[in-house]
């Protein structure tokens, strides 16, 4: 007898779901439903609620913390210049960061049960509902649990004077990451900039999803050979 193939109800709580898919899961994954509405994830209301952040309580929670950080660096005698080139810095290294996360993590093979419904938690519920507006950012409270641990490595490996002016510029690389992130899928670009990132973006979700993995930038898909081809290059193959 030919077991019979597990099929996702999507009017029921998904996450504990996802993991039966096996190896199927990642073409299951990655076929986007482009709808606004909003899957459930959890039977318990507690947990579906930790599930959904809006957008503005990024910037309204980590930028004052962004402040505070940059600020006990002024304390400690260094020049606006020499703050501003640590800030940049860091956000440099924070966009060296969202590649790796992203590709290598974000984008992980998974087949178990648990491997799957990881995945589907962190990243793999943004591929399969692009278009959930509370489930794009980072919540706060994963992020500050994160924190802790990346504080203490840069402090390990920079002088005490310059860490929190580094930890300062990644973590606003961070806010204007997720900030960005949520205006790609759901902002309206007028400029030349920011249309350019939202279809280079929007290549990643809808056309070629193992490569163009900034969001911000595509500087590191450059750098590492992950650039997506144009379709004109494609059509002269």
């Amino acid at each position: 007898m030919v077991a019979q193939e597990f099929t996702v109800d999507l009017n029921k709580p998904l996450v504990f779901q996802v993991g039966h898919l096996g190896e199927a899961y990642q073409d299951w994954v990655h076929r986007p439903i482009v709808s606004k509405e909003r899957p459930r994830f959890f039977k318990s209301d507690f947990w579906e609620f930790c599930t959904r952040t809006a957008w503005w309580v990024v910037p309204v929670i980590w930028l004052p913390v962004v402040c505070w950080f940059i600020s006990m660096s002024m304390n400690m005698g260094h020049t606006l210049g020499q703050i501003s080139f640590m800030v940049i810095f860091g956000i440099y290294i924070w966009t060296l960061i969202e590649y790796i996360v992203h590709r290598f993590l974000f984008h992980i093979e998974t087949s178990s049960y648990w491997g799957n419904t990881m995945h589907y938690l962190i990243h793999g519920c943004h591929h399969k509902h692009p278009m959930d507006s509370l489930r794009l950012v980072f919540p706060p409270t994963a992020t500050a649990v994160l924190l802790v641990p990346i504080w203490n490595l840069v402090k390990l490996f920079f002088p005490t004077s310059m860490a929190p002016a580094l930890f300062g510029g990644g973590l606003l690389g961070y806010v204007m990451y997720d900030v960005t992130h949520y205006y790609l899928h759901h902002g309206q670009p007028t400029g030349e900039m920011p249309k350019h990132l939202k279809k280079y973006h929007m290549n990643h979700h809808f056309r070629i999803m193992n490569k163009g993995f900034g969001v911000t930038s595509s500087l590191w898909d450059r750098a590492f050979g992950t650039l997506p081809a144009s379709k004109v290059a494609e059509k002269t193959r």
